[in-house]
């Protein structure tokens, strides 16, 4: 029986293997991390992610060919394969710092593999990792081999939150790369017959390692570059009374572009796009590449523009001043479906409005207190580092509460600000949210969710992103 280990059990490791075990009876497949509590909850009823569908996976196989362990070295030792999917954060300090990756879990699990491998391995990158690590792992395996032969793939993930069920079922393509000698190419045709299980051949493309590593990192930064694009237009959209939907619509009909990614909103987030760029950015300096560094710079410029600009639109909508004022927020998750709270807009949002010392109450559907209350006392690049590493009992910031429904978070409040695209929020009775709210009421609608006219309607003073302004906005600055 073929043996798969991966190590980490986070938001890549445990749907994929999930998906692995399930495709592949005959596979036995481990998931282990140092984590006592998330393994914990993976042998639960209670998994510690929430994704449409991966409970249903998981139930089907856990206890069968499905196994989760705190047990790293046993099954490190006894696979044939290892799937290496833990942390690589953005460096916070030394070289590089705020831009490059942190290797140093990476490392630290390449030593522990050549420290108790008794048979050939090979070792499978997971993680989005920079252009060449492939290398530094082969050498730290190879100085440390013990006559025990390595091969390293590259096989990164391009799973999006809220679909990564229905994206491991039937994936664009299954990327893996892998060395061009006799066992390199072997080690490729290994992996490729675990994904051939149900994955159509046409769609597992084989590359050498770089180009596999650097199209994970490719693929992020195009796509969020799309939403920087659109982004961009719906300021000028609001400075000219054009509406960013339309215009987005018009575009997408271009077969050339397409319509996905299109979407204005207050703001890319999630564990990938900003972390991928700065690291894209760096390996483009280490190069001799200013011009293409600065290019991919300014997708991130104009994301943390946008982000600042709605703030801005709340302060100087509200009489430039939102102190003392209860402010209800609509969802702190980066995106529907999903309970990550990664490099969510939310986080920025919230800050930039508690600067100006407004209350806030805050409700997401699948977000709990003590992680707002975390993510909103972290340091920048802090949620990316192991639960040990992070502050366990967060001091609470005093002017945040959490509500337990929308209609808790916008009683006697004077504003609403729509920060995830949660389907509940289309359905909200307004009628009785304005009923409750201080006057003049005002929605500031980050995702475009709501139907303008029927608020406005209603009585509400609406900010929808990229859309024609209410007339109590005309003249008044969109940036601060």
């Amino acid at each position: 029986m073929v043996k798969i280990c991966c190590i980490g059990a986070g938001y890549v490791g445990g749907p994929t293997m999930a998906v692995i075990a399930l495709n592949c009876p005959s596979i036995e497949v481990v998931v282990v991390d140092i984590s006592v509590t998330r393994i914990s909850a993976w042998n639960s009823d209670q998994l510690p992610i929430y994704e449409p569908g991966l409970n249903e996976v998981v139930k089907q196989c856990k206890g069968r060919n499905l196994f989760f362990s705190t047990d790293i070295e046993k099954h490190v030792s006894e696979a044939d394969i290892i799937f290496v999917s833990v942390n690589t954060p953005t460096k916070t300090r030394g070289l590089g710092a705020g831009k490059a990756a942190d290797l140093t879990y990476w490392e630290s699990a390449a030593r522990m593999i050549a420290d108790v491998s008794k048979s050939n391995k090979i070792v499978v990158e997971k993680s989005t990792v920079p252009v060449k690590t492939a290398e530094a792992i082969e050498r730290i395996l190879t100085h440390n081999s013990k006559g025990i032969k390595y091969q390293i793939l590259s096989n990164p993930e391009f799973l999006a939150e809220g679909t990564a069920i229905q994206d491991l079922f039937k994936p664009d393509r299954v990327l893996i790369g892998g060395r061009e000698t006799p066992d390199g190419l072997k080690a490729i045709q290994a992996l490729k017959d675990v994904y051939a299980h149900w994955v159509p051949e046409d769609r597992i493309i084989t590359t050498n390692l770089w180009s596999a590593e650097l199209s994970k990192l490719a693929a992020n930064a195009f796509l969020a570059q799309r939403i920087s694009s659109v982004n961009a237009m719906s300021a000028l959209c609001e400075a000219t009374g054009a509406d960013v939907s339309q215009v987005s619509h018009a575009v997408g009909k271009d077969s050339r572009i397409g319509p996905k990614f299109l979407n204005a909103s207050v703001g890319f987030g999630g564990s990938c796009f900003q972390k991928d760029i700065l690291n894209l950015v760096y390996i483009c300096e280490c190069n001799g590449l200013a011009e293409v560094a600065n290019y991919w710079k300014q997708v991130i410029k104009v994301n943390d523009y946008q982000k600042n600009r709605f703030v801005n639109r709340v302060v100087s909508s509200m009489f430039n001043t939102v102190a003392g004022k209860k402010i209800g927020i609509m969802g702190f998750a980066f995106k529907k479906d999903t309970g990550d709270t990664r490099e969510t807009p939310a986080i920025d949002v919230c800050k930039g409005l508690l600067g100006d010392k407004a209350r806030l109450s805050i409700y997401d559907p699948q977000v709990t207190a003590d992680q707002i209350q975390r993510d909103l006392t972290m340091n920048k690049f802090g949620w990316d580092h192991p639960i040990h590493r992070q502050p366990m009992s967060p001091t609470g910031v005093k002017q945040v509460s959490i509500a337990w429904d929308a209609y808790e978070a916008s009683k006697d409040a004077h504003a609403l600000c729509i920060l995830t695209e949660w389907d509940e929020f289309k359905t909200l009775d307004y009628r009785r949210i304005f009923d409750n709210m201080q006057k003049p009421a005002f929605v500031f609608d980050g995702r475009n969710v709501v139907n303008v006219e029927m608020l406005r309607d209603i009585g509400f003073i609406v900010y929808s992103i990229g859309k024609p302004l209410d007339p109590w906005l005309k003249n008044m600055p969109a940036v601060a």
